[in-house]
């Protein structure tokens, strides 16, 4: 016969065991709403997937840039006359 101490589950209440159950249930779950997301976003153009990623911002008032040029990835976008520093 085992020690309870070594597996402390099959001593456990029936209503811990029905918690534990519906907390594995939930997590399974979720797992497979992600896995599904995944595979839905893994299957998008790649145009669409860069649109998701985050810009890149540039600010320029160095002495060898336009003063006051804003670039958003790579592409100027703006001058800010009179502002030296953001």
């Amino acid at each position: 016969m085992h020690s309870p101490a070594l597996f402390p589950l099959a001593s456990s209440p029936p209503a811990a065991r029905a918690a534990r159950r519906a907390l594995a249930d939930l997590l399974v779950a979720v797992s497979q709403a992600l896995g599904r997301l995944a595979l839905a976003l893994a299957e998008r153009p790649a145009s669409q997937v860069a649109a998701l990623a985050p810009r890149q911002v540039e600010f320029h008032a160095d002495a060898g840039a336009p003063e006051g040029a804003l670039y958003v990835d790579g592409q100027l976008v703006a001058l800010l006359p009179g502002v030296s520093r953001l």
